[in-house]
């Protein structure tokens, strides 16, 4: 999968309109909010404590932060690189 082709399928499911950057918060909030709970263990949660609903949202996070890019006028690409780029330079 190439990132071009992820926004394309992005658009495909979710449309063209793009969301302000307080918007993309609370989506990502929600996200990280079921990646949270996952880790958390509770009793009530046992039952959505998969590997195969960890690996979805981890997914959804990558998928969706990809068409975020976009909708803020950011590249995607170019946004992938900057963060590359940072954590080679990140001193371990």
């Amino acid at each position: 999968m190439e990132i071009k082709e992820l926004l394309q399928n992005g658009r495909e499911i979710w449309g063209n309109e793009k969301l302000s950057l307080s918007e993309i918060i609370v989506r990502m909030g929600k996200v990280y909010g079921d990646i949270c709970h996952w880790e958390r263990n509770a009793k009530k949660d046992k039952d959505s404590h998969t590997d195969e609903e960890l690996k979805k949202e981890l997914g959804n996070i990558i998928f969706s932060t990809i068409r975020w890019c976009d909708d803020l006028n950011y590249d995607p690409e170019d946004c992938i690189r900057i963060a590359v780029d940072c954590q080679k330079k990140f001193e371990k």
